[in-house]
């Protein structure tokens, strides 16, 4: 396929923190023709717990020759999840496992790490725990495993590892580089003060966009997999990048990205970029033409997935019917469910109002939560002008009416052709197309404002 070619079909591999996917993605229609899943457990044996990557990649082949025989495809692209890289020996095997980001440090490791991390303002990234800040998880393996380290070639960001394994070529990319890392000045557009610190210059591979064109595939996956030895591999993208992808490149102004996942990460474009907390996880990621991007988030899939289970199920019917009662007696969740990260890192979760309560209503007063953590997010870094959201949140009509109501704000749920996988695929030079969109405003919930006012009031 020649530069100026675009595809018909474009095979997306796209690696969250809980589940993997290869889905292809008909370029004309904006629609998934074709996708598999795969559960991305966290393996314990070894130094450290860290993700099965030969399952993964064992998958990844099996799917790609699958789907390249039918619906076929034209090119590959990547998304994954951010906090992770591959530390390569010469031979270009992994040196050391892929660290899982959630896997806490000795007190003695983080120490010494937070007096060598740059300053929020040169990094415009948070102290985060545990590995999410990745130049925490590489300091960690240096130093607590320097005889596995020194066998450490190449460094490569985690989307880039999969763009590797596929090519042979090796390469990081700015928007996985300005997720929170350390490692990256997203205003100069270039690695931080803490590289040189770490002693790893020589070994982060090189710089690329991640709309190049890496390489084709291996002759000898080709001939593995059936696929065409000219088959197309793009660099690949932070997943929440890709997310942002297809607005930025549909829409003009001011708008913010509520982008829904295992984490919920907030884009405010145009947004108050010279006045972020890093207390409050408010950061500056980089998009995918390389420019900072205010942004705040909290774990909000993992908190509904943690407390959906607790609760037990209940019908959308007896949900939305509890949603009166719920705001008219003041029952509420405060933050957090997930501590440690978020705008209230501190805080512990509590109940409010809630004797007798029924799974209905304990439903409906999460997506409130839901809701308000959203909204409070938006506020910390300067949002301005409509919001959009995608991926599993957009499909809850309860919490987009209620961001909708908190934030005094229009609320588009955007379905279809946005999410990680759409916009990891227009890397390839495809153009956007406009998914399914839903439109919500804010008065179709009474009584909201009161109620906002409660929670933060209790949170003050």
């Amino acid at each position: 396929m020649s530069k100026s070619t675009r595809p018909d079909r474009v095979a997306v591999i796209d690696i969250g923190k809980t589940n993997a996917k290869v889905v292809v993605i008909d370029t004309g229609s904006g629609e998934e023709i074709a996708s598999k899943k795969q559960a991305n457990p966290v393996l314990r044996d070894g130094i450290y717990p860290h993700y099965d990557v030969e399952m993964l990649w064992r998958f990844i082949l099996s799917t790609l020759q699958r789907f390249g025989q039918k619906p076929g495809f034209d090119a590959i692209s990547i998304t994954t999840h951010g906090a992770s890289a591959a530390l390569l020996d010469g031979n270009g095997d992994l040196a050391m496992p892929v660290l899982d980001y959630e896997h806490s440090y000795p007190a003695a490791i983080e120490e010494a790490y937070h007096n060598i991390r740059p300053d929020f303002a040169e990094s415009g990234s948070p102290q985060l725990p545990a590995g999410l800040n990745l130049g925490a998880q590489i300091h960690f393996q240096k130093t607590a495993f320097p005889n596995d380290f020194a066998r450490v070639r190449s460094i490569v960001t985690y989307p880039q590892y999969w763009a590797g394994r596929l090519t042979g070529i090796r390469a990081t990319e700015t928007t996985s580089l300005g997720c929170h890392t350390d490692l990256w000045n997203p205003p100069r557009k270039s690695f931080s003060s803490l590289v040189e610190r770490l002693g790893i210059e020589t070994l982060m591979a090189p710089v690329r966009s991640a709309f190049d064109v890496l390489g084709t595939i291996h002759q000898s996956l080709a001939i593995e997999t059936g696929l065409s030895p000219h088959m197309p591999v793009y660099c690949g993208i932070h997943d929440s990048n890709a997310s942002l992808l297809p607005h930025l490149l549909r829409r003009d102004g001011d708008f913010s990205v509520v982008s829904t996942g295992t984490w919920v990460v907030n884009f405010a474009i145009g947004g108050a970029a010279g006045a972020l907390d890093p207390i409050r996880d408010t950061l500056l990621n980089v998009d995918a033409f390389g420019r900072p991007v205010p942004s705040s988030r909290f774990m909000g899939g993992r908190e509904y997935e943690m407390l959906a289970q607790q609760f037990g199920e209940a019908k959308d019917e007896a949900i939305d019917a509890a949603l009166g009662g719920v705001v008219a007696r003041g029952m509420m969740l405060l933050p957090s469910v997930v501590s440690g990260s978020g705008p209230f890192p501190d805080k512990t979760a509590q109940w409010l109002g809630d004797k007798n309560a029924t799974a209905a209503e304990r439903h409906a007063a999460t997506s409130l939560y839901l809701a308000l953590m959203t909204e409070f997010s938006l506020s910390l870094i300067g949002r301005k002008g409509p919001i959009l959201v995608e991926g599993p949140f957009a499909s809850n009509a309860l919490y987009l009416k209620a961001l909708a109501g908190f934030a005094e704000t229009d609320v588009t749920a955007v379905e279809g052709s946005t999410g990680t996988s759409a916009g990891a695929a227009l890397l390839t030079g495809i153009k956007p197309l406009a998914g399914r969109e839903r439109h919500f405003t804010p008065h179709d919930i009474p009584g909201l404002t009161s109620y906002r006012n409660v929670w933060r009031g209790r949170l003050a």
